[in-house]
């Protein structure tokens, strides 16, 4: 069977070392898979993130979680950052819908140890919304850029200083976060806040 994940561009990917370890690949999905694991992204109309319990997810886009958690992704995306992510616990959390308050600038919790963003959308056309590398707390102060378009991956180590984020947006913004973690410890309390947290969201249709 055919994989889903392009490979090759994973291994080729450049690391950039500053201002914290990052790489970026145009498109981490295999080009004739991409349709089909777009509409097995699942129908997520409420603002935050959500854990995959309870998500109704395609079958071509669970196929894609599995590899994404398989050994060849966390054995080259160790190799890329130079640590070893190859039997550490991983987190998946989806977002499907951006607000206004979302993507100010910020670094990942230190219970991270490093972090892969994967992006999920149509060809992006919106000036904001696009995900900035920083080299300060500074908005402005941008090292890089990532346009959030289908298959678009930022694989970053979690570092003190690993600021990102992305000016306002309004509207559908579909990703994934995937998080290697320390310990099970880090998975439970993750867990507990966002399954209570989309729990809230659904029974009152909050965003």
């Amino acid at each position: 069977m055919a994989s889903y994940l392009n490979i090759e561009a994973l291994a080729g990917a450049e690391v950039k070392e500053k201002p914290f370890p990052y790489f970026v690949l145009d498109n981490i999905i295999s080009p004739n898979r991409v349709k089909a694991v777009l509409e097995g992204f699942p129908d997520i109309q409420a603002g935050g993130s959500f854990t995959l319990e309870g998500l109704e997810c395609g079958e071509e886009f669970t196929a894609l979680i599995d590899e994404l958690n398989g050994p060849d992704f966390r054995r080259l995306t160790s190799d890329k950052l130079g640590m070893d992510l190859n039997t550490l616990p991983m987190i998946v959390t989806l977002r499907g819908v951006s607000r206004p308050k979302d993507g100010r600038v910020h670094t990942d919790s230190k219970s991270k140890i490093a972090t892969i963003l994967i992006y999920f959308n149509e060809e992006w056309t919106a000036e904001t919304g696009k995900l900035r590398i920083l080299n300060s707390d500074n908005m402005e102060d941008m090292a890089d850029e990532v346009t959030p378009n289908a298959g678009a991956l930022l694989g970053f180590r979690v570092t003190d200083n690993c600021w990102h984020g992305y000016p306002a947006f309004d509207g559908v913004r579909r990703s994934i976060q995937i998080n290697f973690v320390a310990d099970e410890k880090a998975v439970r309390k993750h867990h507990n806040r966002h399954g209570f947290t989309a729990k809230i969201k659904k029974w009152f249709g909050g965003k």
